[in-house]
């Protein structure tokens, strides 16, 4: 059946003429001509991938693979043509296999492959796109001309039938949730001279330095070191924090004297920045006007060390005999992939509130580009942003839609756009999309399904929706970043956590780890109006454009991780798939190399047809690199990928079983468990942040 995918690619990439034309460039034309610089062989050795995957069918395989065993040879293009011609095996593989374990996929690629032997079919964008989507991205398919009732359907699906409400709901949130966010450092802009910047001589000397090291870490938008004040995230975050703080004050929901704490970890690109994060930091907090209402505690990978070093670990051999616990519990920690600081900014909770305040009963992560939008909150919701946590949802025991019960141990808000949010606050930020589609979204359209999870979800209010947020509600599946929690009693009980290795979508990634678990499932209650403005867009757009490219791979080796993971997770990925569709599950593909290779090779053609040349070259060069990083971590049965989930959660369940330990020691008065509290107290105060 592989003939039907040949024939397919084979189809797609002939030159078409005419308005709404799927492909209009010939590829073969640059196996042909001479070479002038690199981007002219990056982009025909592009061309050689999707010629050569087509086979025999194309007139110019031959060519193609006599120009990958030319360029193969070469050292500045041996890293790059080996990604295209090990994805030539591993699509044709992947294909074959998925033809001979599933009939159904083999008739929707049969008729596929017959449609496009039709030229005009081409031509019917949305019947073709249906059509491809059917093979290559079936979550997207039958949605659109039927947004309306998918909604219900996935409202319905979503439905929770409360049996017990929480009755003891949170009554005092300044005190009782510990905010978090996370801070996303990296090396200052190319335009920007460290020496001109308005910090120390060591950090300016330092960052000099550390500029020249090699990256080791991709984020969406970091925080550029020396960027200005205006455009600074983490400053941005904490003033609008403050500020909605200030507006709860003035509601009586803070006592004079009451102050919120926030704790804050560092992510950096580079590794020289671990190093002077936290001073950075606190040199750009001393210049900006002081918050009156957060107390901030900032913590890099060497305060989380030191936790593990001097708390943790010791507590792991006393109480438990673990000799070996500091292997383990290295999952605790800030830096790296997304995944990484998300599990810790949840897992503090506990520890702060077992070593610092007992009074802790939750935690509440917010990204730092999005505010409380308290003046449209109390309008158009009633509710403050600390008096919507007072929900007794938050917590509450149910029954979900296939009559499982589920604990509300969760909480997940929405966000609104800052442009958008002049029309309502229950605007999605996602809206369903009406355009036309690129080359590679044709393989992948994931805005789709995320638009209707947006709608079914996020949007969904208590009233009109046949749903009263006291005997229903909705679970959500579909969390942002920023925006949600979880209770203290919650987290210990079940111990969710994002596995390191997930560099994008880590939120969606968090349920996934309780998900196939026996009994009463975790999960979000949606609160209706809980909605943060979400400013992105406004202040920071320089850094999104930076990372624009390191973005879209990181969505590539998202598709590759998160299909890998479930299979990780369960034996019935179908079923887990099945419960997180369809935004979330669109990511767990059953041909997620095919998928990763089309995207990647279309998406380059695009761009070197637009003229974007430079940028095509970098593309594929990062992609082949990080790609192939991926696809080895995620090979073979008894994968990297696999072993590494298996031993942090491992370690995850040695870091909640040492808390409770070290919890029933102080409560026993034990002198040991007592004075681990006195160096966790003393920890801790390094890492408060004095300013202003």
């Amino acid at each position: 059946m592989n003939d039907h995918f040949k024939s397919i690619i084979c189809r797609l990439i002939q030159p078409q003429k005419g308005k709404g034309a799927f492909f209009a460039f010939d590829l073969s034309e640059h196996l042909d001509r001479e070479h002038a610089d690199n981007t002219d062989v990056g982009q025909a050795l592009n061309s050689a991938f999707l010629v050569a995957l087509a086979g025999s069918m194309h007139p110019a395989s031959g060519r193609a693979k006599r120009f990958f065993a030319l360029f193969s040879e070469t050292p500045e293009w041996a890293e790059v043509a080996g990604f295209y011609l090990k994805g030539i095996d591993l699509v044709h593989q992947e294909i074959e296999s998925m033809c001979t374990h599933d009939p159904g996929f083999t008739k929707r690629l049969e008729t596929l492959s017959q449609w496009l032997t039709h030229d005009e079919n081409c031509f019917e964008t949305e019947e073709t796109a249906e059509k491809m989507w059917s093979v290559f991205f079936p979550e997207a398919t039958g949605i659109r001309a039927h947004e309306k009732e998918r909604v219900q359907a996935l409202r319905a699906k979503r439905r929770v039938t409360i049996t017990k409400l929480n009755t003891a709901p949170l009554t005092d949130p300044t005190r009782q949730i510990l905010f978090t966010s996370n801070v996303l450092l990296t090396t200052p802009a190319a335009s920007t001279s460290p020496e001109k910047l308005p910090f120390g001589h060591y950090i300016r000397k330092r960052l000099l330095e550390i500029s020249r090291e090699p990256q080791f870490h991709w984020y969406d938008h970091p925080i550029q070191v020396g960027v200005v004040q205006e455009k600074n995230e983490v400053l941005y975050g904490l003033r609008a924090l403050d500020t909605a703080l200030e507006f709860e004050r003035t509601r009586g929901n803070i006592p004079a004297q009451g102050k919120t704490v926030c704790v804050l970890s560092v992510s950096v690109t580079h590794e020289g920045l671990q190093e002077i994060a936290k001073k950075y930091l606190e040199e750009e907090l001393s210049r900006s006007p002081s918050l009156k209402n957060i107390d901030i505690f900032v913590f890099t990978e060497a305060d989380t060390q030191r936790i593990i070093d001097e708390i943790l670990a010791p507590a792991a051999a006393y109480y438990l005999h673990r000799d070996n616990a500091r292997e383990l519990l290295s999952v605790f920690g800030a830096d790296g992939e997304y995944g990484r600081h998300y599990s810790f900014l949840k897992a503090i909770a506990p520890f702060w509130s077992i070593f610092l305040q007992p009074e802790i009963r939750a935690t509440f992560k917010i990204d730092l580009d999005q505010i409380f939008p308290q003046r449209e909150l109390v309008e158009q919701t009633g509710a403050s942003a600390l008096e919507h946590f007072k929900t007794p949802l938050w917590g509450a025991q149910g029954l979900d839609s296939n009559e499982h019960p589920v604990e509300l141990g969760m909480i997940a808000g929405a966000l609104v756009d800052e442009a958008d949010i002049g029309k309502s606050l229950f605007t999605p930020d996602v809206p369903f999309p009406n355009r036309g589609l690129s080359l590679d979204e044709y393989i992948f359209f994931s805005p789709l399904p995320q638009a209707l999870s947006t709608e079914a979800e996020m949007m969904t209010r208590y009233i009109g929706d046949n749903m009263d947020g006291q005997r229903s509600c909705i679970q959500r599946i579909h969390v942002t970043g920023g925006t949600n929690g979880i209770l203290v009693h919650s987290l210990r009980r079940y111990r969710p956590f994002t596995p390191s290795f997930i560099g994008r979508a880590e939120d969606q990634a968090y349920i996934l780890s309780t998900l196939p678990n026996p009994g009463t499932k975790l999960a979000y209650v949606h609160e209706a109006g809980l909605i943060m403005r979400h400013d992105k867009e406004a202040f920071a757009q320089e850094a999104i454009e930076s990372t624009h490219l390191g973005k879209l791979v990181g969505d590539y080796i998202r598709i590759l991780y998160f299909s890998a993971y479930a299979g990780a997770l369960t034996n019935d990925v179908a079923k887990l798939k099945d419960a997180v569709d369809p935004f979330t599950g669109c990511f767990i593909s059953r041909i997620p190399i095919t998928v990763v290779y089309l995207r990647l090779s279309f998406k380059a053609a695009s761009l070197f047809a637009e003229g974007k040349k430079e940028q095509g070259l970098e593309f594929i060069r990062i992609g082949a690199q990080r790609i192939i990083t991926a696809l080895d971590f995620i090979g073979g049965e008894n994968s990297k990928l696999k072993d590494q989930y298996e031993k942090e959660r491992l370690g995850w369940n040695l870091y909640y079983d040492t808390l409770s330990a070290i919890e029933n020691g102080i409560a026993d008065g034990h002198q040991f468990a007592l004075d681990l509290r006195r160096k966790a107290q003393a920890i801790i105060k390094t890492c408060a942040i004095g300013f202003g």
